[in-house]
Formats: structure tokens, sequence, C-alpha cells
């Protein structure tokens, strides 16, 4: 088997918020704790932009354990505290792509 070659980065690149796709998952990267270096990767739904009213420039992630539990977001509505997460486009600096696509 062959496969093409390309240059690979030598450091993490983070998904920008023009990349994110509405129904994709991402890998969300952090410290369990910030004392100890040592991270956990956790899948997530990228769920849209700005989906309660009055929202300016948020993105909505779900856990992918929620999400595959049928748990779904309503706008305004009663959500688990750990299930979806509102975050700006400057908060993603721990938000991955499985495999970075070149956008064009």
């Amino acid at each position: 088997m062959r496969f093409e070659a390309r240059e690979i980065r030598s450091y993490a690149e983070p998904a920008s918020a023009e990349e994110l796709r509405a129904g994709e998952v991402y890998f969300a990267v952090n410290l369990e704790d910030p004392k100890l270096p040592v991270p956990f990767v956790k899948p997530v739904m990228f769920l849209g932009r700005n989906l309660e009213e009055g929202d300016i420039e948020l993105l909505y992630l779900q856990s992918f354990e929620t999400h595959a539990a049928g748990v779904r977001f309503t706008p305004n509505g009663d959500h688990e505290a750990d299930a979806f997460h509102a975050r700006g486009p400057e908060d993603l600096n721990h938000i991955f792509e499985y495999e970075k696509r070149s956008i064009g």
C-alpha cells in the first residue's frame, strides 16, 4: 500500500472557528490537573454557531458521550452541566481535528 507524501508539522495546530463544521467530531485536549502535565483527550461534537437567542459569535460543542446517548440541544432548554459548552472563537486552542483538512 502506498500513500501520497505530505508535509507534517512538528506541532499541534488547533481548529479555527472558520473551519468547524456542524455535525463533525473534534477532539478536546485538556489537563485534568494543571499541576500534572498529563493530557486527556475527549471527543466533542460541534453543534453550530449562535444557537441561543442573543448569542454573538458563540460556538456550541457537546460531549460525544451525551450525543451518542441521544441527548440533544434545545435553545433556552435545561441542559446537563457537562453536556454542552458555548465558547468564543478565541477559546478554541484546545480543539483539534483528527486529520487537518486544507481550506480551499
